[in-house]
């Protein structure tokens, strides 16, 4: 009787996991459906899941429409600044709040915590002026700054080193290791994990972001592809085919970058129990 009861749990448990599975993956799949269908048969009903006649005349329609290859080099320069960039702020400013002893390190790492109750949009007046009297308005270096290290990665790293034995850290400081050669050669490597989790998320992030780009950035040559994608809208002419070619275009590269690093992924999240 406990098997057959545990069975049905497991069986419920799938069958529940797989509709979640399905509900979530749903719009992905319409869109690359829609992406593929000509104009006579976007709003044939029921609708064809399978396009009878697929066409790749949407996504060629992407190229002519907007400059999708210099978005993409735009997105490509930010994006790679921005994971670089917090991936290695984050790591050194995580080392100290978690392997090395100082009066009131807790309470420092406590008020780094504190700006994640604020809205992202609450900063955008005082990081926009910073921009500004630095002379970095309208730079890539203007859209990655202002992110370049997140609470969030911080906190990520920090509870990765927290996991690391003392003693490796010991036995380096006996053999003649400074502090900076203990933290490059012993401790970081040993949370590589979590760097590449950080770095899906940075990935994530940077390809994602509109809004910051659209307010420090007014030359369309330097456009990221999400402010790009903006000039396919129109209230005037509406393309969904074309639209959704565009949203699948963007969407390779954050899935190929996720699936060279997805084993790191799960690992990434294992260190990050709150000590």
């Amino acid at each position: 009787m406990r098997k057959k009861r545990k069975i049905i749990k497991y069986v419920l448990t799938y069958i529940i996991l797989i509709a979640l599975a399905l509900f979530f993956t749903f719009p992905f799949l319409w869109v690359i459906s829609t992406s593929f269908k000509g104009p006579e048969n976007i709003f044939t009903w029921p609708p064809e899941w399978i396009p009878k006649k697929p066409t790749i005349e949407n996504y060629i329609a992407v190229f002519k429409k907007i400059p999708m290859a210099k978005y993409f080099l735009n997105t490509l320069i930010i994006t790679s600044l921005g994971v670089i960039f917090q991936v290695i702020f984050a790591s050194l400013a995580a080392y100290p709040l978690a392997r090395l002893n100082w009066k009131g390190k807790n309470l420092v790492f406590k008020l780094i915590l504190l700006p994640m109750l604020i809205p992202m949009q609450g900063a955008l007046i005082v990081n926009f002026i910073t921009i500004i009297k630095l002379g970095l308005y309208n730079t890539y270096l203007g859209v990655v700054l202002p992110s370049a290290v997140t609470i969030f990665g911080i906190f990520l790293m920090r509870q990765h080193y927290l996991s690391i034995p003392a003693e490796l850290e010991d036995a380096a400081r006996i053999d003649g290791c400074n502090e900076f050669q203990v933290f490059w050669k012993i401790s970081f490597p040993l949370v590589r994990p979590a760097t590449s989790a950080l770095a899906i998320f940075a990935f994530t992030a940077y390809w994602n972001s509109f809004l910051w780009p659209l307010i420090v950035l007014n030359s369309p040559d330097k456009y990221p592809v999400q402010v790009g994608l903006a000039q396919l809208s129109s209230s005037f002419e509406p393309n969904f085919r074309i639209a959704s070619a565009a949203i699948v275009l963007v969407m390779v590269p954050i899935l190929v970058f996720f699936y060279f690093t997805q084993r790191f992924f799960i690992e990434g999240y294992k260190g990050a129990v709150v000590k």
